[in-house]
């Protein structure tokens, strides 16, 4: 049984050809100069070695012609590399103090806890009565910085967002800090790239870049709490999930506090689920329920063994969370 994202993904080395804020920009250009570095080494030791397999012994001594010039070679090529990796690790350095601050001081600040294997993204504000959390899913305002406060739950991942920002790790007992900035609307893919566990390769995010005032509207409906649905189905799907998911998700406006797992308070505003790995369907949710041991084994999700009326009123229930 699979039910993988099959809509077109953001190629994995897209990042390379492309830079879509000025935290990722400065990171694109060092990719280019180093590789630049890497195919021109390649190719004069390619022809070195070339010049050495057809270059001919005398015949009547057996010795290669100016043996002295080897040496010499020898001498350049040393000098030479130490210029090229001084000068690659200077320009590294200048690069990392380049996207180290942003230009301005960020308009927004958020924290993002790596779990195995999701993300939790709690948006901070003066107020503490307007913060709220969600879950796997990061929206921004285009063209302002955005600081993000990244901790780790348990194990140590890496927060990356390639075309946005360089990678930082997530460390346990640890704040690592991070900016960045889209200066173009749309949705950019990220990734856990530090070996955290089986289901490591399915730890994605995805970062929304949105007009200030779409930012705004998405934000004030995120902190609204959840507006639940009066219809028997959902009711007998909210008792269901009372009795047997508020232990480890919670749901504004409810009983539901649990803090292991996603908050699923506007679940059904998210394009994906399950870290990522499944787009938010009706049907895929209730995959992602009944068979998430088989679909992402090892997640702290368990597969729910439920009556077809439990599976269908737990699902209507889900789809009043917008």
């Amino acid at each position: 049984m699979s039910i993988a994202l099959s809509e077109e993904e953001i190629a994995p080395l897209n990042y390379f050809l492309h830079s879509y804020g000025p935290a990722s920009t400065p990171t694109m250009h060092l990719g280019w100069v180093f590789a630049s570095i890497v195919a021109m080494v390649f190719l004069i030791v390619a022809a070195l070695l070339i010049a050495a397999l057809v270059h001919k012994r005398q015949p009547d001594t057996g010795k290669i012609d100016n043996d002295d010039n080897g040496l010499r070679w020898i001498y350049i090529g040393t000098g030479i590399s130490t210029f090229l990796l001084l000068g690659m690790a200077v320009y590294s350095l200048l690069t990392l103090n380049a996207i180290t601050k942003p230009p301005q001081p960020p308009a927004l600040t958020l924290t993002v806890t790596g779990y195995d294997w999701w993300w939790k993204v709690e948006y901070e504000h003066d107020d503490p009565r307007l913060n709220f959390v969600t879950a796997n899913e990061i929206h921004i305002p285009v063209g302002v910085p955005v600081l993000v406060k990244l901790k780790s739950a348990d194990v140590i991942h890496a927060f990356w967002v390639p075309v946005l920002a360089g990678k930082t790790q997530m460390i346990p007992g640890l704040i690592n800090r991070q900016w960045l900035q889209a200066d173009v609307p749309g949705i950019y893919r990220g990734e856990c790239t530090q070996y955290c566990g089986l289901q490591h390769a399915h730890m994605a995010l995805e970062v929304v870049a949105q007009s200030p005032a779409e930012f705004q509207r998405w934000q004030n409906a995120q902190r609204r709490p959840a507006a639940l649905s009066p219809t028997s189905g959902a009711g007998a799907g909210r008792k269901l999930f009372m009795e047997r998911c508020s232990g480890c998700h919670s749901i504004r406006g409810t009983e539901a506090v649990g803090a292991h797992a996603p908050d699923l308070t506007h679940l059904k505003s998210r394009r994906l689920i399950a870290g990522g790995t499944f787009v938010n369907t009706p049907e895929q949710r209730k995959q992602w329920i009944a068979h998430a041991q088989e679909l992402k084994p090892g997640a702290r999700m368990p597969s729910m063994v439920l009556l077809p009326a439990e599976m269908a009123a737990l699902s209507a229930f889900l789809s009043t969370l917008d």
